[in-house]
């Protein structure tokens, strides 16, 4: 199921409601969207051609590696 937000058009203003609603979805969404922003910095993901269970321990590798360069 994928969630979207409300649209606006010249004529159809949104309710407040609306708003709120759009703005927890976008609360919601930011944070994953940044992670895969980050992963796709990783240029050894673009040729990766391996086990899934190997891609999921190299992904949690590269998830802590990027978690401390993002807390710096």
């Amino acid at each position: 199921m994928i969630v979207t937000g409300f649209h606006a058009s010249r004529t159809h203003k949104l309710t407040p409601g609306q708003k709120t609603a759009n703005r927890v979805l976008a609360v919601g969404r930011a944070p994953v969207e940044h992670g895969f922003a980050h992963l796709k910095n990783w240029r050894i993901l673009t040729k990766l051609r391996t086990d899934p269970a190997r891609a999921t321990r190299l992904l949690r590798a590269l998830l802590v590696l990027t978690s401390l360069e993002v807390n710096r």
